[in-house]
């Protein structure tokens, strides 16, 4: 009886006839496609993209140099240098992440106790030669300086998980 009813199932191609209505069903629905320069789709406040250095609203720079991003760095991406200053912090005088041996894991945002370095919204930074993904101290703060009303946003939105 199986055979039987399989091989009337051949002959009246009804595996294809029910994909071809699967298919015409959805040529009338709204299509999903994004005109993707023009249009971008939504991103998780949790999205993990290009590196920036935040600073606090008077200007002065977050970053207190603990090298606890340097250390825990599964790729050793980032590299610090430090010095004391004249009221007795420690700021940083080199900041640089190889963008190029980054894995994008977000163990060094973990980390910062004062939330200085951050992966942010930006997924569009590509580059056309390997030296403009070596990222120094000023370029990580003019992203930081750029991007900060989107990470201060996505901050908040995902205060439930830090």
């Amino acid at each position: 009886m199986a055979f039987l009813n399989h091989g009337v199932r051949t002959i009246f191609l009804v595996e294809l006839l029910k994909g071809m209505a699967l298919t015409f069903s959805y040529m009338f629905r709204r299509k999903v496609t994004l005109n993707y320069p023009h249009e971008k789709g939504p991103l998780s406040p949790r999205f993990r993209g290009e590196h920036v250095l935040r600073r606090y609203p008077n200007g002065e720079e977050r970053c207190i140099a603990c090298k606890l991003c340097e250390a825990i760095c599964p790729a050793q991406a980032i590299t610090i240098e430090a010095e004391p200053r004249a009221d007795g912090s420690r700021r940083t005088t080199r900041y640089d992440i190889d963008m190029t041996k980054c894995i994008y894991c977000g163990l060094c945002e973990e980390s910062c106790p004062v939330d200085a370095i951050v992966e942010g919204p930006n997924y569009e930074f590509a580059t056309e030669t390997r030296e403009e993904l070596l990222y120094n101290k000023e370029k990580l703060l003019a992203n930081g300086d750029r991007w900060e009303s989107a990470i201060a946003a996505d901050l908040a939105a995902d205060a439930p998980y830090r």
